[in-house]
């Protein structure tokens, strides 16, 4: 299976259990990687047999951006399941990092990585 990697599509949103995230927002991060057969696209040059990469930036984008949930959990279903939604797509893993989380304690990054294939 062959790959296809997008990472660090960042967007202010207002994901969180508290009242101070729904309202202020914070930066959030997705990586995403896509597993199909790459071979179509590449031997006919052809990006209708592929993941248009753009569109699928643009796509976790508008997702992030929209309707707030409590969970990164969540966020990082509906991540998956927009990949998903590409016909060529046979598994994804999403990854969603919320670096400005309410931690009491030095920290980098926490994150969510959510896997799924079709079956």
């Amino acid at each position: 299976m062959d790959r296809i990697d997008l990472r660090g599509v960042t967007a202010r949103a207002h994901h969180g259990v508290f009242e101070h995230e729904r309202r202020d927002g914070q930066t959030f991060i997705v990586d995403a990687s896509l597993g199909l057969d790459l071979g179509p696209a590449a031997r006919g040059d052809d990006l209708s047999a592929t993941v248009d990469y753009g569109v699928l930036a643009q796509g976790i984008h508008d997702e992030l951006v929209s309707e707030p949930d409590d969970l990164i959990e969540s966020v990082a279903l509906r991540m998956v399941d927009l990949c998903l939604s590409h016909p060529q797509v046979r598994w994804a893993s999403v990854t969603v990092h919320k670096p400005e989380a309410p931690i009491p304690v030095a920290f980098t990054d926490v994150s969510v990585t959510i896997e799924r294939s079709k079956q």
